[in-house]
């Protein structure tokens, strides 16, 4: 092979053999089909052999696309372990720690979450994004993101080279308006029966878990209002509109913030939380003081 490999096409055929088809690669990547078809035919090419052959509707690997996988494994493994050495590496002057964060996620959990990370010595210039766990996760097994904090863990087949780890759970608290208290706090949770309730809409496990859990009590709420993000629930909490639900880990938090008061409790519910990052056994300093303290102190009961 006398022409040096293209990473960014070698890239493309290491996520296609792990997703097993070009449609999968290209919802995990965030490339078009037509994109990754076409880049996988250039490698093909300056490779002198067929990585890929189909059977039905699958793609399958050649004999060379199975020693091809091989290579791209170790390469991308030690790529990331490069990468990280670096980060973590006291002579580095690189402080960047990038963190994706789930858009359902109340952000009051989130800051409680990450706030160790500032304490570590050598410091770190935080850079936060919000978004969806599927873009998030594919830009962390690209090494864009340090970690993605989400509510509920990934699946870690193989291929995915992203691991979960688990930070601990919280019960559920109920809040509303003075008003709201009065009227449902003696006979929580019942009271919830025909009440005016905001909710996380239903693609949030939370939300699952959450109707499932009324569903068992026969209590049908009223709900008003379904939200994609949680700043928004509390806010219309805030003004009355309905009861509404957090992480009993952030309720003084919440009562103190938006000057609502708990009206009941539960822990048949549990809210949990992972760090998912692209190493097994975490080394990156930021994170270690993430897990650690969630552990011990946020999560500890």
């Amino acid at each position: 092979m006398s022409e040096l490999i293209n990473y960014k096409h070698l890239r493309y055929f290491w996520a296609v053999a792990h997703e097993g088809s070009i449609a999968k690669a290209s919802k995990s990547l965030h490339i078009t089909p037509h994109t990754i078809s076409g880049q996988l035919s250039l490698l093909e090419a300056r490779m002198g052999c067929a990585l890929f052959e189909k059977q039905g509707r699958n793609l399958v690997l050649t004999e060379p696309g199975r020693t091809a996988l091989k290579y791209a494994d170790d390469i991308f493994k030690l790529g990331h372990e490069l990468s990280s050495v670096m980060r973590s590496s006291a002579s580095c002057n690189q402080t960047d720690f990038m963190v994706g964060v789930a858009s359902s996620l109340p952000k009051t959990i989130v800051c409680k979450i990450i706030e160790p990370a500032f304490l570590i010595p050598d410091g770190i210039n935080l850079i936060s994004t919000e978004g969806p766990v599927s873009g998030l996760l594919a830009d962390l097994s690209m090494h864009k993101l340090d970690m993605v904090i989400s509510d509920a863990p990934t699946n870690t087949t193989q291929g995915t080279s992203v691991f979960n780890h688990y930070l601990g759970e919280s019960g559920l608290t109920f809040f509303g308006v003075p008003e709201l208290k009065k009227r449902l706090a003696p006979s929580f949770p019942k009271s919830l029966h025909h009440a005016p309730i905001l909710l996380p809409t239903e693609q949030f496990g939370i939300r699952q878990l959450f109707d499932q859990w009324i569903h068992s009590q026969k209590i049908f709420p009223d709900v008003v209002g379904q939200f994609d993000d949680s700043a928004l629930i509390k806010s219309f909490g805030q003004r009355g509109l309905g009861v509404f639900f957090m992480p009993t880990a952030i309720a003084d938090e919440v009562c103190q913030n938006f000057g609502v008061q708990v009206i009941g409790q539960t822990n048949e519910v549990k809210h949990r939380f992972y760090a998912i990052s692209a190493e097994r056994k975490i080394s990156h300093p930021a994170v270690l003081a993430i897990c650690k303290t969630a552990r011990t102190s946020i999560f500890s009961d």
